[in-house]
């Protein structure tokens, strides 16, 4: 936090000599704000990536769709739907059927269980679908993120 601020205060700085920008104010300590706070920037992206393996996460949220449809408390084809919402990002709800691979009705018991469960979220019941990433599944799908509670408060 303190090299943020003085780097942020040296912004303000007037310029130092004719080679220090055209303005008022230090082209130079600009700059150097700049590169700091976009080396910040990447240092905790490449902190959170390691945390979330995102890599990984496509095989962590099917796994745990399958060991939920083997425990019944999703229904078959459920993977198909978080699959397709992986790699599109959001689904049209007319083309659930043709995900899922079954009728209309089998598609929207399907997604019904997904929404029930919080793992998919709409706008409305007309609107795409899109992954949710429910606090509850947090430690699964993305473990490390959080620390792992402990019996020792």
């Amino acid at each position: 936090m303190e090299d943020y601020k003085r780097h942020l205060a040296a912004c303000d700085q007037p310029r130092r000599n004719d080679l220090d920008g055209r303005g008022n104010l230090s082209d130079e300590a600009l700059a150097e704000f700049s590169n700091f706070f976009l080396r910040t920037c990447i240092d905790q992206v490449t902190f959170m990536e390691s945390l979330m393996q995102p890599e990984r996460l496509r095989a962590r949220i099917l796994t745990w769709a399958e060991e939920e449809i083997k425990l019944g408390t999703l229904p078959p084809k459920s993977g198909n739907i978080l699959e397709a919402m992986l790699y599109r990002g959001e689904l049209p709800r007319s083309d659930t059927t043709g995900v899922v691979g079954t009728g209309p009705r089998q598609a929207r018991r399907v997604v019904s269980a997904l929404l029930e469960k919080g793992v998919l979220a709409s706008a409305s019941t007309r609107a795409p679908l899109r992954l949710a990433f429910p606090a509850t599944l947090a430690s699964r799908w993305m473990p490390g993120l959080f620390p792992e509670k402990t019996g020792n408060h």
